[in-house]
């Protein structure tokens, strides 16, 4: 999600325009067909963040939710995070994403699932949503603001779509204190599409915009324990998996990754913050 020219680009680097069929050829090469299908069955390519399935169960252990809250997935992808979370929590979801691509595969597998009446998903950019002031209870991301140059106008609309005292969790690639990233990572393709913060600078960034942090945790070394397990395994391209969302180049992607974390040229971390004002 971005708001200036580079747009077209970060558009262009989520395009998937065969992607659904690519996901039911893999279920069915795999011989699930049971409707309604298991979410967690496609963790595999729709956790599609650093830990994948791992990282969405710790983040939810800092979100609370509370039974019939009105939750944002801010940057939904094909919507597991959400899906994950309709299915475990009395709330309901709505899923943002700026590529329309992945709006109608999240739709798609969610009704496979048989969760279409807990969780929608809407094309929209994070800068401008479409949302009514104080819409939700929760706004979740993960790995998403790293696209987004403007990161005043992101928090400002956070704080606005969400209700007096809602928390804000997020999941979250930083810069680290080594400049200079190596491309292509799975969330840009060159410099012009990649903008991450140091971790201060992002909090200071919230806090003008009301919010206090309640949790703070350095995910960076679960991370590369994480990238050392997929790289050992040396997973083919077949199947359900995280090829299926980043393209052929995924082996690189993930590499670069890894070296820009061991590095010291990224960071993740998740955190939760409340709305205070």
């Amino acid at each position: 999600m971005t708001d200036d020219a580079p747009g077209a680009a970060i558009r262009r680097h989520y395009a998937a325009p065969h992607l659904l069929d690519a996901i039911l050829a893999a279920l069915g090469e795999a011989g699930i067909d049971e409707t309604p299908l298991d979410p967690d069955r496609l963790a595999p390519a729709d956790q599609f963040h650093s830990r994948g399935l791992a990282a969405t169960e710790a983040l939810a252990s800092l979100a609370g939710f509370a039974p019939g809250a009105a939750v944002l997935d801010l940057g939904a992808g094909i919507g597991g995070p959400a899906r994950w979370i309709a299915k475990r929590h009395p709330v309901s979801v709505t899923g943002l994403d700026l590529s329309l691509d992945y709006c109608r595969v999240a739709a798609r597998l969610t009704a496979r699932c048989g969760l279409e009446d807990r969780v929608r998903f809407v094309e929209g950019d994070a800068l401008a949503m479409p949302f009514a002031d104080a819409s939700f209870d929760l706004v979740w991301t993960q790995h998403v603001a790293g696209n987004i140059a403007n990161r005043p106008q992101l928090y400002a609309e956070v704080a606005r779509v969400l209700k007096p005292g809602g928390r804000f969790v997020l999941h979250d690639i930083f810069a680290g204190p080594v400049a200079g990233l190596h491309f292509p990572v799975p969330w840009a393709t060159a410099p012009a599409m990649s903008h991450l913060l140091r971790p201060n600078r992002m909090k200071t960034l919230l806090g003008a915009k009301g919010f206090e942090a309640a949790a703070w945790l350095d995910m960076t070394a679960p991370t590369l324990g994480w990238l050392d397990g997929l790289a050992g395994r040396r997973t083919a391209p077949v199947g359900l998996g995280p090829w299926l969302v980043m393209g052929a180049d995924y082996r690189t992607k993930l590499a670069n990754l890894r070296r820009n974390l061991a590095e010291g040229r990224i960071e993740i971390h998740m955190g939760a913050f409340r709305r205070t004002a």
